[in-house]
């Protein structure tokens, strides 16, 4: 499997699971400027920024580790400007990261953590 293909199984997993749990998938790997936002949501009255992260069971390291301080930066920098062409009143907003575990067989482990930075 390449890491392209990683990518695609963890991004569209972590759909499934935000769909699951009645977030309304708004668009997915949206390139803002330079930077690019995994996939956004929105639950209730809050629009929500995810970062997807996806690693191979014997990769040793875990997902949520691999979301730098830089990589945050770039993700703010990429939700400022997503907000300034489509501002919605009375909206709040927010950082997730989706965390996900491809096991060699069986279904991924998926971790979500709202709020993240």
């Amino acid at each position: 499997m390449t890491r392209a293909d990683v990518w695609v199984r963890g991004e569209d997993a972590a759909a499934r699971y935000l769909k699951k749990r009645r977030y309304k998938i708004l668009a997915r790997n949206v390139r803002c400027g330079r930077n690019e936002i995994d996939i956004i949501a929105r639950t209730g009255d809050t629009v929500v920024f995810v970062e997807v992260r996806t690693r191979m069971q014997e990769d040793g390291i875990l997902p949520e580790d691999t979301v730098t301080a830089t990589k945050q930066a770039h993700l703010r920098a990429a939700a400022r400007w997503y907000l300034a062409r489509n501002q919605e009143p009375d909206t709040y907003y927010r950082f997730d990261v989706v965390a996900i575990i491809l096991p060699p067989q069986g279904n991924p482990r998926i971790t979500h953590y709202e709020s993240a930075f």
